[in-house]
């Protein structure tokens, strides 16, 4: 029986290879992703949690939504939804961010699988990310990882530390039900 070989496609690869209408593309271990814009509340919380993120972080470091990095050096290309970079580690000049940034904001869509979120916050807790958030708008929820192991739920009402001090409250990521 003939097996058919299949490679790991390349970031030089990846680079040549134009986004689809209505949406994007990542390299995920190799493989290449398609992934759709994403829909208007998406979107506000992502818009929200830059604005209170960026007050927050009062110049240690940026914040940017859909931020490209490489959270390892070849067959990987992702986008944070938000992502907060300290100002040691940022370097404008390139395409991506290499390595994950200090804080990876993911805020879950219907097209999210739990594999897949558990694969990115391994990823990026291993390379570089202080702390991973799963931003859930259906609960109103964020989950707070950290390389250690540990994970906090935050519900409305509690306030989430900061990676680089403060704090943020919950209630403050949602626009009102």
């Amino acid at each position: 029986m003939a097996t058919t070989t299949t490679r790991l496609m390349t970031f030089v690869e990846f680079q040549a290879i134009p986004d689809p209408p209505g949406g994007y593309r990542e390299l995920h271990h190799g493989e290449l992703i398609t992934v759709a814009f994403p829909d208007l509340l998406h979107g506000e919380i992502q818009h929200q949690l830059s604005l209170l993120l960026s007050a927050a972080a009062a110049g240690s470091g940026v914040v940017r939504i859909e931020m490209p990095y490489r959270p390892l050096p070849e067959h990987e290309a992702w986008r944070a939804d938000v992502a907060y970079v300290s100002k040691t580690r940022w370097k404008p000049r390139d395409q991506c961010f290499f390595g994950a940034p200090d804080l990876v904001i993911e805020v879950l869509s219907p097209s999210n699988t739990a594999q897949e979120l558990i694969d990115k916050k391994n990823v990026c807790l291993r390379n570089g990310s202080s702390e991973f958030w799963a931003v859930d708008p259906k609960s109103r929820e964020v989950e707070v990882s950290t390389p250690d192991g540990r994970t906090i739920s935050y519900k409305s009402g509690q306030e989430i530390p900061l990676v680089f001090g403060g704090s943020l409250s919950v209630d403050a990521i949602f626009p009102p039900s």
